[in-house]
């Protein structure tokens, strides 16, 4: 076993990580290659998911959660990515995302509606990428027209994770008052429905196979007006209070490929105990021992990220994580976690290659953190525009006014 972190782990934490890894290593282990292999979306797995209490934890316990913290999360989510990566998704999303958006800005009936559909096994869909709006999501085309009590969107969205298995879909678009007035960015939750919300293309994905990642379009979808999930700040403002749930997927994020690592570092290990060459195990070479401590330490310096992290809150005193933090964990973590796995697959030699073991599927699952949830580079901007208290448009007319030297010093 690799070495976990468990200083300032409280001892109910520490039971609750416990007892994520007995069900990682009992239930979810055991089908993770037939997840990859089949394509599939894995329904027993939920149910047992569900049924172990892993679903919904950070709800409110009058909606049936457990008021359990993002830390709390955080550490199921890393014994689910040892195992299954898909697992560890589904773990993610239905305590983060798109269901702690409803939780902190949802009304009643949003909240109960979003609580009933999680806690029967539901994974939630945040639905924002579209063909043409990838990081920069301000460009999005999908339009939500006022007409009396309901929004009429249209549109598509692409890279949808959970598209055709997802019931509840929280869906952003631009919102246009009844006079053809543009009043922002908002958000609107609905179930899915085959008619007006319909999956028109799953892409074939180099890894994360039984995660359904897909086309959205949306024609004449009917959305009431209580629906709509207004943050305090309204449609002009609301789009960056909405935004802030992506702090707290991000952090999920971070920790799946960081699980995603542990894993593989945990194979390796074994293996170099027990692989012989040269007449001695080859954990005996001095390269690999010094291979095995810098994945160790990489592994350890992200854990540590990622718990501060999901302790932390916005400097607004928002519900969400820091989000300079956030992204640094991920950052970190995404990016370390693809040297630790293929430095994994390479003690293997020829056998990591083969799909046999796990590390293959490993390589190609743990590639895609550094893309969703913000990219490695878009989010390095995010962390210099906060370290020098700038705004940094991408656009090519872009233009911020920077502080004068005098002006920064004061």
């Amino acid at each position: 076993m690799t070495l976990d972190v468990s200083v300032g782990l409280s001892p109910s934490e520490l039971a609750l990580q416990a007892r994520a890894r007995d069900f990682s290593l009992r239930v979810v282990r055991p089908r993770a290659a037939a997840i990859d292999r089949d394509e599939q979306f894995p329904a027993d797995i939920v149910k047992a998911l569900a049924g172990a209490g892993f679903l919904g934890m950070t709800m409110p316990k009058a909606l049936g959660g457990q008021d359990a913290s993002y830390l709390d999360a955080v550490l199921v989510i890393e014994e689910m990515a040892k195992s299954c990566t898909v697992t560890s998704r589904i773990v993610v999303e239905t305590n983060m995302g798109a269901i702690s958006t409803v939780m902190a800005y949802g009304n009643p009936a949003q909240k109960e509606l979003a609580a009933r559909l999680v806690l029967e096994g539901d994974k939630p869909a945040i639905c924002i990428t579209e063909p043409d709006a990838g990081s920069d999501a301000m460009a999005m085309t999908t339009r939500a027209d006022k007409r009396g009590d309901v929004f009429i969107i249209n549109g598509k969205k692409h890279w949808i994770t959970g598209a055709g298995v997802s019931r509840l879909h929280l869906i952003f678009a631009r919102v246009f008052g009844e006079r053809g007035d543009d009043l922002g960015i908002g958000g609107f939750l609905a179930v899915r429905d085959d008619k007006a919300l319909r999956l028109t293309k799953r892409e074939k994905t180099m890894g994360l196979r039984g995660m359904p990642e897909g086309e959205l379009t949306f024609d004449n979808l009917e959305v009431p007006a209580n629906m709509v999930v207004m943050p305090p700040s309204g449609f002009k403002r609301g789009f960056a209070d909405l935004m802030n749930a992506y702090n707290s997927q991000r952090v999920g994020a971070g920790t799946v490929a960081m699980g995603i690592a542990g894993g593989a570092l945990d194979h390796a290990l074994a293996w170099v105990k027990q692989r012989e060459q040269f007449g001695r195990p080859i954990g005996e070479f001095q390269g690999l021992q010094w291979m095995l401590a810098d994945m160790q330490t990489q592994l350890t310096a992200s854990r540590l990220m990622l718990y501060q992290a999901a302790r932390s809150r916005g400097p607004d005193g928002s519900a969400f994580p820091d989000p300079m933090l956030a992204a640094q964990a991920k950052i970190f973590a995404s990016e370390a976690a693809i040297k630790i796995v293929h430095d994994a697959l390479q003690f293997f030699g020829a056998r990591g290659y083969s799909r046999d073991l796990p590390l293959e599927r490993m390589a190609r699952d743990v590639r895609m953190f550094t893309i969703g949830g913000g990219t490695a580079q878009v989010l390095r901007t995010l962390v210099a525009s906060k370290m020098l208290g700038w705004k940094l448009p991408q656009t090519r007319d872009g233009y911020a006014p920077k502080p004068s030297i005098r002006d920064a010093a004061e």
